[in-house]
């Protein structure tokens, strides 16, 4: 057997983690495909990421054992997919799984045909099972492989199909957007919350920010006492548990139980980049400092774990330090009390720790089941001295941890990720108006664009100084969102300029007139078994939905109306299906209530004008885009928007039908009517 495979030659960390295994693994090209069809094997697909226990879990049983490595080499072309590099071929083959009517996850291992065409599959397979599974497979190839391309070819139907085949799309020219939809949506919403608890009913328990985007986008219009309980509840529920990194900020990626206590305990960098704006959304909305202190901390954490030198935003770390997962971040009871002075024996109650230990081989997770405000009561300490003794601590055992072996970095850098991330600085911008978030959205966006923005197109991966791969939907909706908003914050031209272009691109190689959707593939990209449009929502919002919002923005701050009437179709077609699925559909229904109820868009222009925008902003305007006119612009949000007399003047304008410039923030709430 040799000492490493092809993987070694490729830039991916979870490619290379690979790249050591016994088995023969190949990266996912036409090298690689071809030699299937040459030798007229099965393909074993394996798609995974960094930063997946179980996926590191099925290499340690499996793919490092000589014994099943040999079976796989002799029967099967193995080939090794980073899910995060190639979410096209995710797609498809996770689809795929799901259309067998097995669960989807990973690792996500399927068998193909050398057309590429699926015929089974599954996630993680303990041993025993996955070689009975070999064997099975490559018996069934040898004996019955008009039966298996059979059922391949039905699948990879299946996999064709048109959103119009499976959606019910709403393609009537009626585009009337009726405010009771987003009520019926919110009441489905209100009955799947777990309201010991937060977030939706079971477990696992995944944040999932885009419902909560909603609803916060809704109680921005709405004074709903439930959906703003719901919203206040998740926020606070999660950052108390072990979901949240209580001493070094940013949160795991879901809860394994319903209590969000015991984390999977992978950082991911798009799950904290919405958390981060959700918070920041919080926190204007309800003046609550705890969740401009999430937001905050979770920041830190990005800048000081995810960031690199040149300013983007690395992945992932992952679960695991010294093959046990979550070792870094728990403690024993005596690791505990060993690094606090005698006087911070508080701590120990107030993050749960106990001698047995609260998880697993005694150890701890930290968490706080009682408020700090109640605790600090408890105790007969002021909050002020609380929350001082509090970051004295947390500063004492984050040192204490910075000296253990620290879980493993996945340090690509993905366009659109790296977009979310820029999003949110502009939320925490937006939250308190600290230059520091201004310079960071600023770094960021720089760097977004000299590492993906090349010859007028995205491309999705960076690592090494090189990028690579031509970018998905998902990257041009992403990184047109952020521009949006950054424009907002720094009435950056070049911004919104650069945002149009991107647009235009999408409808040249992404847009299919027959059903006013995105596919999710470049034009340009590479032709694969079925060419996919993303709908839903998942942890990151549907990349058709983010369009539908940008395209939206865009048409007010541009004048561009043909941009409006697609938005407008776009969500029309879908809104028949809001009502009954808004927790998939989250992204679509923020959408709607910009149509429902319309949006603002107000230039502020003179002296005071950073000041009164910051204002506007915390008053949690619904539908509002609040801009500092850049007198050197010449987009058209800005013509004819002056100062009037020498004195700081706000223009509140609808649909670009601007009301009597103002001078107060008191008169332009006036004249802001939803």
């Amino acid at each position: 057997m040799p000492n490493s495979n092809k993987l070694k030659q490729e830039n991916s960390p979870y490619l290379l983690q690979h790249a050591s295994n016994p088995v023969h693994w190949q990266a996912w090209n036409d090298q690689a495909l071809k030699q299937a069809l040459v030798e007229d094997k099965p393909i074993i697909l394996s798609i995974g990421y960094a930063a997946c226990h179980w996926c590191h879990v099925m290499e340690h049983e499996s793919f490092e054992d000589e014994g099943v490595a040999r079976i796989m080499n002799e029967n099967y072309i193995c080939i090794k997919v980073d899910r995060e590099e190639r979410p096209d071929v995710d797609q498809i083959y996770m689809d795929a799984i799901q259309t067998m009517g097995l669960n989807g996850g990973w690792p996500l291992n399927v068998f193909l045909m050398p057309d590429q065409k699926p015929f089974y599959g599954g996630t993680y397979f303990p041993k025993e099972n996955w070689l009975e599974l070999l064997d099975k497979v490559a018996i069934a190839y040898q004996t019955s492989k008009d039966k298996l391309a059979e059922s391949a070819h039905n699948f990879s139907t299946a996999l064709n199909k048109n959103a119009s085949d499976y959606l019910n799309l709403n393609f009537s020219s009626d585009y009337t957007f009726e405010p009771t939809l987003l009520d019926k949506a919110i009441e489905k919403i209100l009955k799947s919350i777990d309201w010991d608890n937060g977030g939706t009913l079971g477990a696992p328990k995944f944040p999932m920010p885009v419902i909560y985007e909603f609803i916060n986008s809704y109680c921005s219009i709405k004074k709903h006492i439930k959906a703003r309980e719901a919203l206040i509840l998740t926020l606070n529920e999660m950052s108390k548990g072990g979901i949240y990194d209580q001493i070094g900020g940013g949160f795991s990626r879901y809860s394994v139980d319903a209590e969000w206590f015991a984390p999977h305990f992978e950082k991911m960098l798009y799950d904290n980049a919405q958390l981060i704006s959700l918070y920041a959304k919080a926190y204007r909305k309800t003046g609550n400092n705890a969740f401009k202190d999430i937001a905050a901390a979770s920041i830190a954490f990005v800048n000081k774990e995810l960031k690199s030198d040149s300013n983007g935003y690395y992945c992932a770390l992952d679960a695991d330090s010294e093959g046990v997962e979550g070792k870094f971040y728990t403690w024993t009871a005596a690791d505990f009390d060993k690094t606090l002075p005698a006087n911070f024996s508080f701590m120990r109650a107030y993050y749960a720790v106990s001698a047995s230990g609260n998880w697993e081989d005694g150890r701890n997770i930290l968490y706080t089941p009682i408020a700090a405000t109640d605790f600090a009561r408890q105790k007969n300490l002021g909050e002020e001295e609380f929350d001082k003794l509090l970051k004295e601590g947390n500063l004492a055992l984050l040192a204490e941890r910075n000296k253990r072996i620290r879980p493993a970095l996945d340090d690509k850098i993905l366009c659109g990720w790296n977009a979310l991330q820029l999003n949110a600085l502009c939320e925490a911008y937006k939250m308190d108006g600290q230059k520091i978030y201004l310079d960071q959205a600023t770094q960021s966006y720089r760097f977004i664009m000299n590492a993906f923005f090349i010859n007028g197109s995205l491309l999705r991966n960076h690592k090494n100084g090189k990028s690579t791969i031509t970018a998905y939907l998902e990257d041009y909706a992403l990184v047109i969102q952020a521009l949006i908003s950054y424009f907002e914050i720094s009435s950056d031209d070049q911004a919104l300029k650069i945002a149009e272009e991107l647009t235009e691109y999408t409808f040249t190689n992404f847009y299919d007139k027959a059903e006013n959707l995105f596919y999710y593939t470049d034009v340009a990209g590479e032709t694969l078994i079925a060419r996919k449009k993303e709908v839903f929502d998942n942890v990151i919002p549907s990349s058709n939905a983010v369009m539908a919002h940008n395209l939206h923005w865009l048409a007010l701050l541009t004048n561009n109306s043909d941009w409006m009437q697609l938005s407008d179709k776009m969500v029309h077609q879908l809104k028949d299906m809001m009502p009954g699925e808004p927790q998939y559909l989250s992204k679509w229904l923020q959408t709607y209530c910009l149509k429902a109820y319309q949006a603002h868009e107000i230039v502020i222009c003179g002296e005071d004008a950073a000041q009164m925008q910051l204002q506007l902003w915390k008053n949690d305007i619904a539908n509002a885009f609040v801009l500092i006119k850049n007198n050197e612009s010449e987009q058209t949000i800005f013509k004819g928007k002056e100062a009037i007399s020498g004195k700081t003047t706000i223009y509140v304008c609808k649909q670009q039908a601007c009301r009597q410039p103002v001078f107060s923030i008191k008169d332009a709430l006036k004249q802001i009517e939803l």
